[in-house]
């Protein structure tokens, strides 16, 4: 249950899904909003997380979770430019506001675990998780509280596989928290 809690709601997975969802909701309709959510899911998760495996598949990578703090910097820095990139372009191109709040969301959660992840081993999981649940319930309204269990899933599930501490998870989710609501609040 845990390894599947932690693959199903892995930061790649949300980071895909989460403009997908708010890039879509933010158009007048799906087929105006599809290609800008893909533009979101592109920058956010594919060309990151391509690095990633890539990274993986030379032998400089332990895992796609990157087990290993030392081993995050050089991925999580290639991961912000390319969100920052998909950020000018939808900019550039008169992207949904909500959807580039998203975006933002994504790149000030990924700056603040980037430099937290320089001295200590933070939760990228429970950050994602935090932050795209707080989204979700500022976007969709309360009857979306019901994503904060995931949270708390995913939090259990990092440390019953023994991959971060209660106290890399609490600090994880309330980096999330910290970041994505005002952010998302402000932009949107």
């Amino acid at each position: 249950m845990a390894r599947i809690a932690t693959e199903v709601f892995a930061p790649a997975l949300l980071a895909a899904v989460m403009p997908i969802v708010v890039g879509t909701a933010s158009a007048p309709s799906i087929r105006e909003g599809l290609p800008w959510a893909l533009t979101g899911a592109l920058f956010c998760a594919v060309i990151p997380n391509s690095l990633i495996w890539w990274g993986v598949r030379r032998g400089r990578l332990t895992d796609h979770h990157i087990r290993v703090r030392e081993q995050r910097r050089t991925p999580l820095v290639y991961g912000l430019l390319s969100v920052i990139a998909g950020i000018a372009m939808m900019v550039s191109f008169d992207a949904p506001r909500r959807l580039l709040a998203m975006v933002v969301v994504m790149l000030a959660i990924g700056v603040a675990v980037t430099v937290v992840n320089l001295f200590w081993k933070l939760s990228i999981h429970a950050a994602v998780a935090a932050g795209s649940a707080a989204v979700l319930v500022i976007e969709f309204g309360p009857t979306l509280l019901v994503s904060v269990p995931v949270v708390a899933l995913v939090g259990w599930s990092r440390v019953r596989l023994g991959e971060h501490t209660t106290g890399q998870v609490l600090a994880g989710t309330i980096v999330g928290l910290l970041v994505a609501v005002p952010t998302f609040g402000l932009l949107r």
